[in-house]
């Protein structure tokens, strides 16, 4: 049936038709909804292993063969060898008397197996019918639960203990009280257990009452507080009374009776009554008793719990535990008395898989031996059973000889059990004692041994050494063959792989033409004997998937970071992939080619690739806001734009070099297309998609493009938007127009990939609510958090965990500023801290030391109060700016140390061989010093703290208290630095303070480091940079380079100059990292900063419009600051390849501001005017609604 007669009566299918229908044949009969992502995760993976097993295992059988063949042989030759002489008699002998050993062994051990699972059977089936039998009797007798008594109980328990083999075992019939009928229990109570009494009296021949009795009973439900001398506590909750017990549970000479006693107040009975209330199956625990006799004697028990339910029909799915029958056997008595004579010395071990309890005595609480498997044995001696001890005493010379089975196994759904409960399964191993088998053996076989044993020896050796080399080529072979049939088996699908295999076999002798293309000019008369494997597909569906600025934000990021966002999204692709059976073609950069209908086809393949974009654009979402709390700024901006078309492809592979499988055709041409001219976050498709569609009964599911779409070698194209499945708004004219108009028809800067979350039409399209709890800034000051508590961990880590308290260190922390302003404190050169021998490379072989979860909540809620420091308003001067600048010193720090495997920063191979002491000083003590990396990366965040919107020369002129508080010099920098100061000053973060610094010259080191740090973003105020250039210059001459280079020595303030300008730089550039960047990651910081300019000149803060002269001023400040700096990242020599990177990218920019800055600076200005339209009209909106 073909899809347009098949939905041919239903034109408007509901969205969530959408969502759930349209159930893919082949691989997806049994279609995984989106609920079980976890466990499509794994049948993707198992599959796939499935898979490309199936051939590995058909060559490692052959080769294994083949391996058999070669030891068989040789094998043959050292029998032959050694029978020279009398080793056949020997061997004919000892074999003689080993399969004796082994038959009888085994014939005993399976007649105890057999006796003692049929006792078993036979215990739990007893119970069964006992059980049942308790039902029908309060049935007939018209008795209420939990009120009901078993007459004759005392007999009937037992007859039951003589039946199934274990008389002395002691059982209970316990009803289940709830809390509603504890208070009525009492009353029963008082009127049954006279009767229960009595029958006891009768049966066991007591010289008492049962008045005698009633009167040291508890008449009411209870347990005992062991702690308090013994004191009876009363039961308020469910409770499992005593209420009737055989034989010896009622003591007429003891001060009480054990009538009522919850067993619910003990830990194992609880917890075994859990189980079998939820599991409704008899279930059984373990414990040690330790009897006090003579001796101590340690006893190992079991205790079964049998459920009595409420109707007698035990296999009924409404039944409901009323009661249960409560029984306590000893497994020494359990093995006694049915085995025959000869069944002597044999080893029982019994092993069971939940935790073993244990107890002094029958009153006492129990506690937990082991959370291990429990083990005891036992010594079979004919009627006779020993124990040995809690531990499996077998010898393990005897393992082959082990005879299991599974005594106990309850028949429960392992999804009944509750979450924490174990069930109990024990099972039994039989083996021989050395006893057992010297019984067998004589002594001839020893005569022989001398004669044979140089024979042997050599026989062995040459064995083992063949042995060795053929094992050692048979691996090489199947490791080959493993690792090749693996790539294989991802590059091309199952049943391709399959047809490649099958041709490569057919092409004759294997050598590799169905691959290799016939060369013509070779051979120009001769065709290929095997045909291109080749198919024409006409019923597909291409999808098309590309991540809009994934070039701009892998620019400023490191490789690791790169493949990590790459490898993250794909896996989840591929996941979305096999769960709506859609075959992943490639992955060309950042675009994902998928494509439905092939190589197996499929009727709805329109519906699946749709799907399968919805969901892609979805999880898009998803990952990119987990992943920026790794990753770091901006990388929930990223989106995804898809791109759909249907039609016919031809698909096959192309043989030559590295050859796949591919498709071809205009279908895929179209499909990019569709992409390529699509919208971030949107999913485009064809007008032959959307036909597809719309047959198929989703004409809802899409929206026409309110314009026709211009396709190159296309023309003009009709396109649609496919729709999200869970919007829940009326999908009328109206509404598609208002989604076309406000998402569709004005495309954004070029290459833009601002986040459009607040945009009403696009949550239309994509509703992704739920996805994330956390807003922007929130993931951005967990992400700076995560970056400051890694470097915490090394300094702690680098003091060998030592953390004491800082309260000592008050006063300093007061008078730390001297009366002095910020930029007062500024030295030329600050005194790093000098490694202590081989304290680098002891940081890079141990493990970071945690701070601690308290540690961390301090520092989530210090950076979130900066956080709150940052104005919104400011386009530039803002929290996202500052972590995009902790973001680029963190780079350039990970750079510096990109082989430091104990930074904070970075965790690269642990095989990595680096000295870590000459590491620290190429870096002039930078990597040395996990304080100094943290005082920087501190700094970045810091460094623009409540920063006003503009320069500080204009608050000089406006006035502001600042400026004359820091003397009109560095005001903003200064005030970042005073505030956030304070913040950190306070009680509650002084766990964080106790991490960063333990004493007077850390906190004086790490203060120092801040105030060069933030200070050096001054980069306005001349006398600064004129002290910066001369320390430069003082440093990086070209004689103190080649006195450095040439062996001579440097100073420790040589290398302290070095370090600090180091810092300095570092800085400098990271605050201007957006002009060393992607162009667009440029453009987009640019257009911030101008707009913050723009709404001061605006607002009358600043005499000078910036539209005028800024344009030749980015030239200016690219030629005569950024250029310059870049070029000196370089001519420190610490930054590696980063200082290229950012002066390649500098210079690129440079260029292209040349070439389009005159056009940007129109358009920051008209999107300027727009947006403040925009708000003045939403403004005057609600007053007039206010």
């Amino acid at each position: 049936m073909s899809v347009c007669n098949r939905y041919a009566s239903d034109d408007n299918r509901s969205v969530a038709e959408f969502s759930t229908s349209g159930q893919t044949q082949g691989n997806m009969s049994s279609y995984v909804s989106e609920s079980g992502f976890d466990s499509s995760s794994d049948g993707y993976n198992h599959k796939r292993k499935l898979d490309s097993s199936i051939r590995d295992q058909d060559v490692a059988k052959r080769e294994q063969k083949a391996v058999n063949r070669s030891k068989l042989l040789v094998a043959s030759f050292l029998l032959l060898a050694a029978c020279a002489t009398v080793a056949a008699t020997y061997i004919y002998i000892e074999q003689r008397d080993r399969n004796v050993f082994e038959d009888e062994f085994h014939s005993l051990a399976t007649e105890i197996d057999i006796v003692t699972r049929q006792k078993t059977d036979q215990l739990f089936n007893a119970l069964n019918s006992f059980s049942i039998g308790v039902s029908s009797e309060a049935k007939a007798t018209n008795q209420q639960w939990p009120f009901v008594s078993i007459s004759d109980w005392s007999a009937k328990a037992q007859s039951l203990g003589e039946l199934v083999g274990v008389p002395e075992a002691t059982m209970a019939f316990c009803p289940v009280v709830d809390p509603a009928s504890i208070d009525q229990w009492l009353l029963h109570t008082n009127e049954d257990a006279p009767v229960y009494y009595q029958d006891r009296i009768d049966s066991a021949g007591w010289n008492t009452t049962a008045a005698e009795l009633m009167g040291k009973t508890t008449p009411f439900i209870h347990y005992y507080d062991l702690e308090n001398a013994n004191k009876f506590m009363l039961s308020q909750e469910t409770a499992l009374p005593i209420w009737q017990v055989y034989p010896s549970m009622i003591e007429p000479t003891s001060q009480r009776t054990y009538t009522n006693y919850d067993l619910m107040s003990v830990k194992q009975f609880s917890e075994l009554f859990y189980l079998t209330n939820a599991t409704l199956n008899p279930t059984i625990g373990f414990s040690d008793m330790m009897i006090e006799e003579s001796e101590v004697r340690p006893l190992v028990t079991s205790q079964i719990m049998q459920p009595v339910f409420k109707t007698t029909d035990t296999r009924a799915e409404d039944r409901e535990m009323a009661g249960l029958i409560y029984l306590t056997m000893e497994w020494t008595t359990y093995f006694e008395n049915f085995f025959t004579e000869e069944t002597d010395a044999i080893t029982l071990v019994l092993r069971n898989t939940c935790p073993r309890y244990n107890v002094l005595d029958e009153h006492d609480e129990q506690q937990i031996v082991s959370e291990e498997e429990g083990v005891v044995s036992y010594e079979i001696n004919g009627p006779e059973a020993t124990f040995l001890g809690e531990y499996d005493a077998h010898s393990p010379k005897y393992d082959a000889l082990e005879l299991t089975s599974i005594l106990v196994d309850p028949d429960v759904d392992s999804s009944a059990i509750p979450s924490g409960q174990c069930l109990t399964k024990i099972s039994l191993h039989l083996y021989p004692t050395e006893k057992f088998e010297e019984s067998f053996y004589t002594l001839k076989r020893y005569i022989y041994a001398g004669v044979v044993l140089a024979i042997f020896v050599f026989t062995s050796l040459v064995f083992l050494l063949y042995d060795y080399f053929v094992g050692k080529r048979q691996r090489k072979v199947m490791d080959r063959i493993m690792m090749q049939d693996q790539i294989v088996a991802h590059v091309f699908p199952t049943a391709i792989r399959e047809r490649l295999y099958d041709g490569m076999g057919k092409s004759g002798n294997g050598d590799g033409n169905f691959i290799d293309p016939l060369d013509i000019n070779d051979e120009p008369d001769k065709v290929s004997s095997v045909a291109p494997m080749a198919d024409l597909f006409p019923n597909t569906t291409i999808i098309f998937a590309d991540i809009v600025g994934f070039t701009a934000w892998s620019s400023a990021r490191e490789p690791q970071q790169v493949f990590t966002l790459l490898e993250t999204i794909y896996a989840a692709f591929d996941r979305v992939a096999y769960r709506h059976n859609v075959f992943k073609v490639e992955t060309v950069g950042d675009s994902y080619v998928a494509a439905a209908g092939l190589p197996e086809p499929m009727e709805e393949h329109a519906v699946a690739a749709c799907k399968f974009a919805r969901d892609c654009v979805k999880k898009m979402k998803e990952i990119t806001l987990k992943l920026e709390v790794s990753l770091g700024p901006d990388t929930s901006d990223l989106r995804l734009r898809v791109g759909i078309h249907s039609g016919q492809v031809t698909a096959g592979v192309l043989r030559g070099e590295r050859s796949r499988f591919q498709l071809f055709g205009d279908t895929m041409n179209t499909a990019a297309r569709m992409e390529s001219t699509g919208r971030p976050s949107s999913i485009q498709i064809s007008q032959t998609t959307a036909d597809l569609l719309k047959e198929g009964g989703f004409a809802n599911m899409i929206i026409p493009r309110g314009q026709k779409t211009l396709v190159k070698g296309k023309g003009e194209m009709q396109t649609y938007w496919l729709r999200s499945s869970h919007s829940k708004r009326a999908k009328s004219k109206d509404t598609a127009n208002r989604i076309e108009s406000t998402i569709f028809e004005e495309e954004t800067a070029e290459g833009s990939f601002s986040s459009s979350d607040d945009n009403g039409a696009e949550s239309d399209l994509f509703d992704m609510n739920g996805v994330e709890s956390m807003n922007k800034t929130e993931r951005l000051v967990e992400w700076n958090v995560e970056v400051l508590s890694s470097l915490l961990q090394q300094i702690v880590t680098s003091r060998g965990g030592s953390r004491k308290s800082i309260k000592p260190l008050r006063a300093v922390e007061s008078n730390i500023r001297s009366g002095q302003t910020i930029l007062e404190e500024f030295v030329p050169i600050i005194q790093l801290k000098r490694p202590e021998g081989d304290l680098p490379n002891r940081l890079q072989r141990s493990n970071s030391m945690e701070v601690g979860d308290d540690v961390k909540s301090e520092l989530r809620s210090f950076l979130s109060e900066i956080a709150a420091m940052y104005t919104d308003s400011n386009p530039f001067h803002n929290f996202e700016h500052a972590s995009h600048v902790t973001a680029s010193v963190k780079k350039l720090l990970k750079r510096i140390v990109n082989v430091d495997t104990g930074n904070g920063l970075t965790q690269q191979n642990a095989n990595t061989e680096v000295n870590m002491v000459d590491l620290a000083g190429h870096s002039y003590g930078i990597t040395s010093d996990p304080l100094t990396q943290f005082a920087v990366v501190f700094s970045a965040i810091i460094h623009d703290a409540d920063h006003p919107g503009v320069p500080n020369a204009q608050l000089v002129k406006e006035g502001a208290p600042n400026a004359e508080l820091y003397k009109n010099k560095s005001v903003a920098e200064q005030n970042s630095v005073d505030i956030a100061w304070n913040l950190l000053m306070k009680e509650e973060y002084e766990s964080v303070r106790g991490c960063i610094y333990q004493t007077a010259e850390e906190l004086r080191r790490f203060r120092q480091l801040v105030v060069n740090t933030v200070m050096a973003t001054d980069i306005v105020d001349k006398e600064l940079q004129a002290l910066r250039k001369k320390r430069w210059e003082t440093a990086f001459s070209e004689k103190v380079q080649q006195a450095t280079s040439s062996g001579g020595e440097e100073s420790e303030e040589s290398e302290d100059r070095k370090a600090t300008i180091v810092i300095e730089h570092l800085i400098q550039a990271s605050d201007v990292a957006h002009t060393m960047q992607h162009w667009y990651i440029y453009k987009s910081w640019n257009e911030k900063f101008f707009c913050e300019c723009y709404k001061a000149y605006k607002s009358g803060r600043s005499d000078v419009d910036p539209s005028i002269n800024w344009y030749k001023g980015e030239i200016g400040f690219f030629d005569f600051y950024v250029i310059p700096l870049a070029k000196k990242l370089d001519d420190c020599g610490v930054f590696g390849v980063s200082s290229h990177e950012y002066l390649n990218y500098a210079t690129a920019n440079r260029d292209e501001w040349k070439r389009e800055g005159e056009q940007l600076v129109t358009s920051f200005v008209r999107r300027f005017v727009e947006k403040e339209k925009g708000i003045s009209r939403d403004m005057i909106s609600k007053s007039l609604h206010g």
